[in-house]
């Protein structure tokens, strides 16, 4: 698994919308890139709609948060629409990028896991716990206090 100090690791998935995402676009910015197992379910609708309603926050900060699960393009398409969320959330349906952060589950689903990153393109902080809370309290600590 991707560890703290370790460079942000190249990946690239389409988002809801089915428009190319790279980590090229991260480059020189502080990220929440977020693992999440499915789309619309209770624990990964939690997190998602705390990340959803800190944004502006994030955005002021200037920190992207990106959302990834192995869903495919229409099922994060309609877990953004009905919950309105507006940042990206990329389809992984080939499990690509997270093998490449070693976030996926023997069941072919992604774990859990958040990667923090600050501007310099490093991970800072690695937060891989079941609960959705942790993982938002953990982001905010590090982005948006002080």
């Amino acid at each position: 698994m991707v560890a703290v100090g370790d460079p942000l690791p190249k990946f690239a998935a389409p988002d809801q919308d089915g428009k190319p995402f790279s980590s090229d676009s991260l480059l020189g910015k502080r990220a929440v890139i977020y693992f999440y197992p499915q789309a619309d379910t209770p624990g990964c609708t939690i997190e998602a709609k705390g990340f959803r309603d800190e944004l502006p926050e994030y955005q002021a900060a200037g920190v992207q948060v990106v959302g990834v699960s192995t869903d495919d393009c229409p099922a994060q398409k309609a877990f953004a629409t009905k919950y309105g969320l507006s940042f990206p959330l990329l389809a992984d349906s080939r499990q690509e990028v997270a093998k490449t952060f070693g976030v996926l589950n023997p069941r072919g689903r992604a774990r859990r896991v958040s990667f923090l990153v600050e501007k310099d393109g490093k991970v800072a902080e690695v937060v891989d716990a079941s609960s959705a809370d942790t993982h938002l309290t953990r982001a905010r600590a590090r982005f948006l206090s002080g």
